[in-house]
């Protein structure tokens, strides 16, 4: 179900179930979860992406029916069983997608094709999204009665704004390519044989950039998501003292 492969710096995950459009399921999740736990220090740039036309349609459908899908927990049962078991169950589904911002390497999810549901926000758990001219972002949780719960909601709000992607979930509508760009969800699309060259020239420009003040500025920018002005002045000037610090004692050897 997931392939990983190391080159160098470069680490590529792909979602590797073509026949079934890479629909997901909690051991893809837990999988996952476990890849970003143990990366390795000399990773920098994580390059998630899909084998076939789809990026990925989402939850296995069977997941939501009585018998479950094979090897999986059933949703509808731990949904009837005692209070809290679910909500321990989705937490632990939830880590596979928020490990990505935790992560010092940069991620980049390369899209194509239909990227719904869970597949929508497993791109939004990314960094940075490079998309396909053929890509179709959906959420359709609203119109199963349910709601995104696999860390995409605030990723999308962050890039898209309240109003915006309430709109994009309550509706469930595609977002394709040339919209994905203009409304910050990607930040270049290109046609579907350029994805992957795409996706490598990025993560060949990051590893351009010196790599301590990479490993700075990623939880630099994220903190601006919801520090106070006071609180980021005092995260700049902290992230600087380090990487000035470090010079110094680097030219002194």
């Amino acid at each position: 179900m997931l392939r990983v492969e190391q080159s160098g710096p470069v680490l590529t995950i792909t979602l590797d179930r073509p026949e079934r459009r890479n629909s997901q399921a909690p051991s893809l999740w837990s999988a996952l979860a476990e890849i970003g736990a143990g990366l390795s220090p000399t990773v920098r740039v994580v390059v998630i992406r899909a084998e076939g036309p789809s990026f990925s349609a989402g939850l296995d459908r069977a997941m939501l029916t009585p018998q479950g899908a094979p090897g999986e927990p059933s949703i509808l049962a731990l949904a009837a069983g005692a209070k809290g078991h679910l909500e321990d169950a989705i937490e632990q589904f939830q880590r596979g997608f928020s490990i990505w911002a935790q992560v010092p390497a940069i991620t980049i999810a390369a899209v194509q094709g239909h990227a719904i549901g869970a597949g929508f926000q497993l791109a939004l758990a990314c960094d940075l999204r490079v998309v396909a001219d053929d890509v179709a972002f959906a959420m359709r949780e609203t119109s199963l009665g349910l709601v995104p719960d696999l860390a995409g909601t605030s990723p999308l709000v962050r890039a898209v704004g309240y109003a915006r992607a309430l709109e994009i979930c309550v509706t469930g509508r595609f977002v394709g390519a040339q919209e994905a760009v203009a409304i910050g969800l990607a930040t270049v699309a290109v046609p579907t044989q350029e994805l992957d060259g795409t996706a490598r020239d990025l993560a060949d420009a990051i590893l351009q950039a010196p790599e301590a003040a990479v490993r700075e500025l990623k939880p630099l920018l994220r903190n601006a998501i919801d520090a106070t002005p006071t609180e980021q002045l005092k995260a700049e000037r902290e992230a600087q003292a380090r990487l000035l610090t470090a010079m110094v004692q680097g030219s002194g050897k």
